[in-house]
């Protein structure tokens, strides 16, 4: 029996109550990667009073996750990160029924796994694990509360909901291409400053409290991207992708989604800074800047500034030319030149470290 004593201070607000702290003890989410998303997402959720709560993870503690996976600590390097984050969790809330699943998943073990839950927290740090839970989430018919950082940025959605006619927007609406090996750096290549995670992992957390309770507006349908180091953040409207094909169980079964993530259909080229200041000058280059119309700083050597969130639905105005893309840190310029890409046989280019890297190499 639960002790509401716990959750007192969300129940006494206003449309709560009773029913929703009903709703959450009943709910059984499953956590998958218990990295710098999923630590956070965890102790929300248990904060939160969900009854069940799913972890899952092969990888052991490691130095290099300390600055940003709190609930570990130095005497836990080594050991396994789900078994470790049950064990505090559990003394934390002892009445809540921690599932530890120490190992990876794959496309074998996915279905028979998944199957027991209600929803899917991604707390993975790679494209092949994302594509998999999320076909494995369309095939069960589960939510997947979706989360990424890199650097600086985090985005967050939720994908995978029922809706009244046709199918529903799923990562691959989102990334209907695989990108190929290199185009995109994980956190280990790129870094990742450490509160991020935290940030983005809490935010998963709300969006899985709210799909429960059923209280409150889902990120479904909208991508919200978090810029920490501006302080700013901004939405991007999502719609059903025309490439996207029904999702097929035998073919998940037999895929092999780490050969499908690295080969890609086509690799994204990217141009150091060198190279773009040679394209600024050739007239059949057409410079696009795909920030955000509120980033700073303000520039003039853009052709055009199509933010990332209106890109999709702006794609007939781009003109017949080759197309180099520009963003503030060379993350979203390869998102934006692959959405391109899918649509267009011209070739596209995206700026090697952004804007940043720009103003850094031509510093007067």
């Amino acid at each position: 029996m639960f002790n509401n004593e716990r959750y007192i201070r969300q129940m006494i607000l206003p449309g709560f109550g009773q029913a929703a702290q009903d709703k959450l003890r009943a709910a059984k989410v499953l956590i998958i990667g218990m990295g710098g998303l999923g630590c956070p997402a965890l102790q929300y959720l248990v904060g939160a009073g969900v009854g069940t709560i799913g972890l899952m993870d092969g990888d052991a503690v490691s130095m290099s996750n300390l600055h940003r996976q709190l609930l570990f600590n130095e005497s836990d390097i080594g050991k396994n990160k789900a078994s470790v984050a049950a064990e505090k969790m559990k003394a934390l809330d002892p009445e809540i029924d921690f599932v530890v699943y120490p190992f990876q998943l794959n496309n074998r073990n996915a279905l028979d796994h998944i199957v027991a839950y209600d929803m899917v927290i991604d707390g993975t740090d790679n494209f092949a694990a994302k594509y998999m839970i999320n076909d494995a989430c369309v095939l069960l018919d589960r939510p997947f509360v979706y989360g990424a950082v890199s650097r600086y940025q985090g985005q967050v959605s939720v994908f995978n909901l029922p809706v009244n006619e046709g199918r529903s927007l799923n990562y691959r609406d989102l990334f209907p291409v695989p990108p190929a090996r290199g185009e995109i750096q994980s956190c280990e290549e790129a870094g990742v400053i450490g509160v991020l995670p935290g940030i983005i992992g809490a935010m998963q957390a709300s969006e899985a409290v709210k799909l429960i309770t059923g209280l409150g507006q889902s990120l479904y349908g909208r991508l919200y991207n978090y810029d920490l180091w501006q302080a700013r953040s901004y939405e991007i409207v999502l719609s059903l992708h025309p490439d996207v094909t029904e999702i097929d169980k035998d073919r998940f079964m037999q895929s092999d989604y780490s050969f499908e993530c690295e080969e890609g259909e086509e690799d994204i080229p990217e141009v150091n800074v060198t190279e773009f200041n040679r394209l600024l000058q050739d007239a059949n280059v057409f410079v696009l800047d795909v920030r955000e119309r509120h980033e700073f700083p303000k520039i003039d050597f853009s052709d055009a500034q199509i933010p990332m969130s209106e890109l999709q639905a702006s794609m007939e105005t781009l003109p017949a030319k080759e197309i180099c893309v520009i963003c503030h840190q060379g993350i979203r310029s390869v998102y934006a030149a692959q959405l391109i890409k899918t649509r267009r046989n011209l070739p596209v280019y995206s700026l090697k470290g952004g804007l940043t890297a720009y103003f850094n190499q031509n510093e007067i």
